[in-house]
């Protein structure tokens, strides 16, 4: 490995460059996309269904070469130069598709026969607290046993850079919050996850940073922090009987960007939340006014993602009875910042 190979395997664990990937000559599900992971970062890609995910992951794993742009895993080309980098990488896909009549043990023993330094496998086991199952047939597991007997595998070789494709799909909430622990100790421990996923609390409650794919392509990236900040907060309440919305002080004033009214309630997007309520509350105050149903919240994960994917998908219908702070009817929702 020459210096700047080696540079970059110590920076950066994971780096795509323009990736592309086209499927029957004309199909790209993945049209150029740049990102990179660092060690020890817990990186998740989210996207709709069809967004190139998996066939990004698939790229990044070596188990296809990519139609055009750069990729390295560990200072290697995953596919060209798969010895160098299979040994060091850890897959957990999304069906794991085991011999049905095996049993867990069987099953854990079988895969270690093919992984160096693997661990023992009790310990696989109870890393993913299947260590009371291990004569178990697969067969016999419900899909949240089968869903940790893949992580077992994927963790069998204590590896470096860790690839997660929905990890908690079919697990119960106590299974998800334990793989989301067992996800964070091995990150905190140094090794690299890149992790993608359908669940948004999820992304925002494990990853460092996060890229949101539609089409191919990368709507925006960045912490779960910057990508919710860019959307605008919510504040939504019910005025008395007797009020308007144009008793209300200019709304432009209170740093309001957009706003809608259902009967009484009235509700308002702000990329200043607190200059906004504390000037909305000033203003009850002042009047004697009660905020029925007050309800102020920053912006989810969620709904940024859903706004991002609509707003990159270019859907942007009318909506009736709602307006901008200058008074003109908006064409669709608000702009990402």
């Amino acid at each position: 490995m020459n210096t700047s190979e080696h540079e970059r395997e110590h920076d950066h664990v994971i780096e795509v460059t323009d990736l592309r990937r086209v499927y029957g000559g004309d199909f790209e599900a993945v049209r150029g996309i740049t990102f990179s992971v660092e060690r020890g970062e817990l990186f998740a890609l989210l996207g709709t269904n069809g967004a190139g995910k998996t066939s990004t992951v698939e790229l990044l794993e070596g188990l296809a070469a990519p139609s055009g742009g750069r990729v390295r895993v560990l200072g290697h080309d995953p596919y060209e130069e798969r010895a160098a980098v299979r040994p060091r990488t850890g897959v957990m896909l999304q069906e794991g598709g085991f011999p049905s009549e095996l049993t867990v043990a069987e099953t854990v023993r079988m895969w270690a026969g093919c992984t160096s330094g693997a661990r023992p496998v009790g310990e696989a086991l109870s890393l993913v607290g299947l260590e009371r199952r291990p004569d178990v047939r697969v067969k016999q597991l419900s899909g949240g046993e089968r869903r940790r007997l893949d992580l077992a595998l994927a963790l069998l070789g204590r590896p470096e850079v860790l690839f997660l494709d929905e990890p908690t799909t079919g697990l119960d909430a106590e299974g998800r919050q334990e793989t989301w622990e067992l996800v964070r100790e091995l990150r905190d421990g140094g090794t690299t996850v890149l992790l993608t996923t359908h669940y948004l609390e999820e992304a925002e409650g494990l990853a460092d940073r996060l890229a949101i794919l539609h089409e191919g392509r990368i709507a925006t990236a960045g912490t779960p922090a910057e990508v919710t900040a860019a959307q605008p907060s919510r504040i939504s309440f019910d005025l008395p009987d007797g009020y308007f919305l144009g008793d209300l002080p200019p709304l432009a004033d209170l740093g309001v960007s957009t706003h809608e009214t259902t009967g009484r309630t009235v509700r308002l997007r702000t990329h200043e939340l607190q200059r906004t309520a504390t000037a909305l509350l000033l203003w009850a105050q002042r009047a004697q006014v009660e905020l029925r149903g007050l309800d102020v919240r920053s912006a989810s994960l969620e709904e940024a993602f859903l706004r991002i994917a609509r707003e990159a998908a270019g859907d942007r219908p009318g909506r009736p009875g709602r307006t901008d702070v200058s008074g003109t009817t908006a064409s669709g929702k608000e702009a990402v910042a």
